[in-house]
């Protein structure tokens, strides 16, 4: 078993809100995803990818921003991690 893994940053705090940036790490080595590799992201909302089957593991922390930092773009702050574990053992027909 390998693990694949999706980090998804959403317009908000909810599972249900869109993917404004994403990346991609599959530690089967059967793809090498980097980011920025393609214009559409791999799913419209994190619920998506648990419908999908991702497994959500961690969802970042709700901090208030500071006053004045409301514009500040230097981050992205709703990030959701996903994993799925993939079988990579070969097949046996």
């Amino acid at each position: 078993m390998r693990q694949q893994l999706v980090v998804l940053y959403l317009a908000s705090s909810t599972l249900d809100s869109s993917v404004v940036g994403w990346t991609r790490y599959d530690g089967t080595g059967r793809s090498r995803p980097t980011t920025g590799d393609s214009d559409d992201p791999p799913y419209a909302t994190g619920l998506d990818a648990l419908l999908d089957g991702w497994r959500l593991l961690q969802m970042s922390q709700l901090l208030p921003h500071a006053k004045s930092d409301e514009y500040d773009v230097a981050y992205l702050p709703y990030e959701f991690l996903f994993e799925r574990l993939v079988d990579t053992s070969p097949s046996v027909e």
